[in-house]
């Protein structure tokens, strides 16, 4: 039996598939997206970015980096801990993100404004917490983009009581186009390895900075943008940008 091409060419081919074709298929959530973050920021309010897991990291794609916006801050678990005023311990629950009133929480601590956005990302998009988020920040007015893998969230049970998932409550859908289960080189034994969500979905939040960015210079805004703080006056400019949202961005310990 032959055995499958496992190799760095056999993932960038994969990787770039699925790039392709999520560049292809979200022009128009692109485009929407970007007009959220513009009216998000020229009505001087904060994006919020939030997801669980490898999700993460594409939170912090959003939130707090260089060639990005600065109002913008990353909702994490840690949030508990060092804003919150909860034990350390707390944070070695396995089962933290199923604890009730856990989304309420994490929405009083970043202290929101009725004009901030939040984007909430999830591959698989069904989690309670992150299903309960989303409820939330609707049930407060707020606009709200998810991104997500469509396959995936469309091939598993919707687990929160309200038979929702994250997709069904955005005003805006981003789609990675990550498989089911995100990995895509399959093994020799079964299963898959390497996924794409993260490339991709890193990939398609630039995608939207850069189309936002276009809309608040064309209506005539300024675009509050991080420079390296490791290029000369980058810490300096960074700071006085900062200041101007002072006390509702957080970034201590993110």
């Amino acid at each position: 039996m032959p055995q499958p091409h496992i190799s760095a060419s056999a993932f960038a081919d994969r990787a770039r598939e699925s790039l392709d074709g999520a560049i292809a298929a979200n022009k128009d959530a692109v485009a929407a997206a970007a007009r959220l973050f513009a009216d998000c920021v020229s009505a001087n309010g904060v994006i919020h970015a939030f997801g669980t897991g490898h999700s993460q990291a594409t939170a912090m794609e959003i939130a707090g980096r260089a060639g990005g916006f600065i109002p913008t801050h990353r909702i994490g678990l840690p949030d508990l801990v060092l804003r919150g005023g909860e034990d350390r311990a707390v944070l070695d629950d396995p089962l933290l993100e199923r604890r009730p009133g856990l989304a309420a929480r994490l929405y009083e601590l970043s202290t929101p404004r009725p004009q901030d956005l939040f984007v909430i990302i999830s591959n698989s998009g069904v989690n309670n917490s992150i299903v309960d988020f989303a409820h939330l920040v609707k049930s407060k007015g707020h606009r709200l983009v998810a991104l997500t893998s469509l396959e995936h969230t469309r091939s598993v049970p919707a687990l929160h009581p309200s038979g929702q998932r994250l997709a069904d409550l955005a005003d805006t859908v981003l789609d990675n186009h990550a498989p089911a289960g995100d990995a895509v080189l399959p093994l020799p034994g079964g299963g898959n390895a390497c996924g794409v969500s993260t490339v991709v979905s890193t990939f398609l939040v630039q995608m939207v900075v850069a189309e936002s960015i276009a809309l608040l210079l064309a209506e005539g805004h300024e675009a509050p943008v991080y420079i390296s703080a490791n290029l000369p006056g980058g810490f300096e400019r960074n700071a006085v940008l900062e200041a101007e949202y002072e006390g509702r961005l957080h970034r201590g310990g993110h």
